[in-house]
């Protein structure tokens, strides 16, 4: 079918116009006529340009610079979405983004396909050469407050509104122009507050941040840089998200090295903040959108493009492609870091702790009544947190928790009980409360096991509790009141994406909750081999495999990170069926890696999720150290659990020993002769002992 285009100048009908402190916007209505017309004076001087439109068509434009030249053509995007739990400020229509076009005189549009209507908002946005102040808050980047880029809190509709939790980051691009100078950033930043606020009808500015090509960071929404304000940003996907814009067109450019290097300290921090792994996936309900219908789970990278929430090609092609790198770099940012705090039980019975540190290190998680007195505190030394506190005698509350692990890891804290905000709002009815399903991945392991999950959830009386997956009935019982925990194998169900659902029944009262699951067997059984290998050429255990499998062609990573930080990408693209081996020498850019304890993790990406598996493995390129401590028994000392190797009397004799003393396992006729040597996992040889010794010389006596 052939496409239908056309031309169109603009007619003033219908005037609008909005003024807020240095912005001035008028609207107008364009006549959709059958003919081409020659561009037409606009109602105002204009330096930035936003579109609403009707029908399945899209609107490409130009503009007439003051100096009476015409700019390339530009195609609007839709790249945002209005205030959660509202309904469309225009239903029906494309909200575009506003563009930065310089000071215009006038505009042309050309229509693709089937446009009904379109409504042009043309904006003057006055420049200010004031120097900005920024503000910079427990590690955050330099960030320009809404006060000095003079955003104007008289025309903003509502009070913020705050999500429990912030779940992953989004990044778009405003699809405006990448020719702008330092001081019209800000005039940008203004202008689309009141193109969001009067001609969007929403609350507020849409986006949480904005960082401009220079790498100045710009507070978005309001309410709190350090909080979960809800934005208007990714329609379906606004609570529980960070909406970060770059102020550019990436579709056919490469963002700015000072403007990547900016959002990469922004999101480092932001999602330190809330205690969010850079590197993780997170299952999200989606709220409703051209894309994916409300009630859609959607599996997401922890930092992801506007493009895979919604029907856009926001962040750009350009920027789009950089977010593995951008997500590599945020994750070795600012390291140590502590992750996933998660609190579950009522106060009164079990309360479970649990979070994930980036590395090993001591941490120490307190809690403390209303007077600020710690009451009861575990400590440990280790990667994950978990700690079961019995509160049965603790009392009503409230009472604050505090996971910290250092000065430089960001603690953790919440409250439970009490008159203050839980830790997590209760559902209602509270009948039944946290549940919980991890891992909510679920693939399979070395093992041919891994798709089993564990639920926990806890409930205030005894009652009638079904627990289902699909159409799978786990359990359908009488459970007492207080904190549980059930495992459930769910390989009897395929592939696909389900929703664990608990209902209770107790004395009339019926609660309800779930959790999302998906289940994929399209990455598999990843090993690595050996698990301690040797990179120092010596002809033993020189490389490591890592194998694993796969069910269908998807886009492959493998990556190999040492204490959570990546070092080396070793493999990217497509992979097809069957068993996988890729190989590694143990360099990084021609340099071998030292000695330690490194993770390989391979992701898989496919339709239903981005799954990943990871093993751990060792560099070790250090000899076991054997020593001799007594000849006649035979005892011996070793620095690392090794394999012994030993020549008794002719007689070749191996055994297992661990790190420390022991004595060989020899039984047989006195020793008349010996070589011992030991190797360690990694094939490193120790030097060979050789015995027995000489017998000492007595000294001379005397005449």
């Amino acid at each position: 079918m052939k496409k239908t285009i056309l031309i169109l100048s603009i007619t003033l009908l219908f005037p609008a116009a909005a003024q807020a402190a240095d912005v001035t916007m008028v609207s107008r209505d364009v006549a959709l006529g059958p003919r081409t017309l020659a561009a037409a004076p606009v109602p105002i001087r204009f330096n930035m340009l936003g579109l609403h439109w009707q029908g399945g068509g899209t609107v490409a434009f130009r503009t007439l610079a003051a100096k009476g030249r015409w700019s390339a053509w530009s195609t609007a995007d839709a790249d945002s979405g209005p205030d959660p739990g509202s309904r469309e400020a225009h239903p029906g229509w494309h909200d575009g983004n506003l563009d930065w076009t310089g000071a215009s005189s006038r505009v042309q549009f050309r229509l693709h396909g089937d446009v009904t209507r379109l409504r042009a908002y043309y904006l003057w946005s006055r420049t200010r050469p004031k120097a900005q102040r920024t503000l910079s808050i427990a590690g955050s980047p330099a960030i320009v407050p809404r006060a000095d880029w003079q955003a104007d809190e008289k025309i903003v509709r509502a009070k913020p509104l705050y999500a429990p939790s912030l779940k992953l980051a989004i990044v778009h691009h405003t699809a405006g122009t990448n020719n702008y100078t330092p001081a019209q950033s800000a005039a940008i930043v203004r202008g689309i507050e009141v193109y969001h606020v009067q001609g969007n009808g929403w609350n507020d500015i849409g986006y949480n941040f904005l960082v401009d090509r220079y790498g100045t960071v710009y507070e978005g929404r309001g309410g709190g840089i350090t909080r979960n304000v809800i934005g208007a940003h990714s329609l379906g996907f606004n609570t529980g998200t960070v909406g970060i814009s770059l102020i550019g067109n990436f579709e056919n450019a490469t963002p700015p090295p000072a403007m990547q290097a900016a959002l990469v300290r922004l999101l480092a921090w932001r999602l330190d903040v809330a205690h969010v792994d850079p590197s993780s996936t997170v299952v999200y309900t989606s709220g409703g959108n051209g894309k994916f219908r409300a009630g859609k789970v959607v599996t997401l990278r922890a930092i992801s493009g506007h493009r895979d929430t919604g029907p856009t090609d926001c962040p750009g092609k350009y920027e789009y492609a950089l977010l593995p790198q951008v997500i590599r770099s945020v994750a070795a940012t600012g390291l140590p870091k502590l992750y996933s705090p998660v609190v579950g039980g009522v106060l009164g019975g079990d309360i479970r702790f649990q979070a994930r540190l980036s590395s090993a290190r001591p941490w120490t998680l307190s809690i403390a009544d209303a007077t600020g007195k710690v009451i009861t505190s575990h400590a440990g030394n280790s990667q994950l947190v978990d700690w079961v506190w019995n509160s049965a005698t603790a009392g009503k509350g409230p009472f604050a928790w505090t996971i910290s692990a250092g000065t430089s890891v960001l603690p953790a804290s919440g409250t439970i009980g009490g008159a203050l905000p839980r830790v997590a709002p209760p559902p209602s009815p509270t009948l039944l409360t946290g549940l919980t399903a991890s891992p909510a991945v679920l693939t399979l392991n070395a093992e041919g096991t891994g798709l089993t999950t564990a639920v926990d959830f806890a409930l205030s009386r005894q009652a009638q509790l079904t627990v289902r997956v699909g159409t799978l009935q786990l359990l359908n019982t009488s459970v007492a009141a207080g904190n549980d925990h059930f495992e459930w194998d769910l390989s009897s169900l395929p592939d696909g994406k389900y929703k664990l659902v608990a209902v209770a029944t107790a004395a009339g009262q019926t609660a309800t909750q779930s959790a999302d699951i998906v289940i994929d067997r399209t990455l598999s059984g990843l090993t690595a081999t050996p698990t301690s290998f040797s990179p120092n050429a010596d002809g033993s255990s020189d490389t490591v495999s890592f194998g694993f499998a796969l069910a269908k062609t998807v886009p492959v990573q493998v990556v190999v990170q040492r204490a959570g930080v990546p070092v080396i990408t070793l493999f990217t693209g497509p992979l097809g069926p069957g068993l996988q081996t890729v190989g590694w020498d143990g360099t990084a850019g021609g340099i071998r890696l030292p000695d330690g304890e490194f993770t390989v993790v391979v992701t898989a990406t496919d339709p239903l999720a981005m799954v990943s598996l990871q093993v751990p493995f060792v560099i070790d390129t250090a000899a076991p150290v054997l020593t001799l401590v007594d000849d006649a028994t035979l005892r011996f000392q070793l620095s690392e659990p090794a394999t012994l190797t030993a020549v008794i009397n002719g007689q070749t004799v191996t055994a297992a020993e661990p790190a420390g003393i022991f004595t060989f396992p020899w039984v047989g006729p006195p020793v008349t002769s010996y070589t011992v040597s030991a190797k360690d996992s990694a094939g490193n040889s120790s030097a060979a002992i050789t015995g027995p010794a000489a017998p000492a010389t007595p000294p001379p006596t005397a005449p």
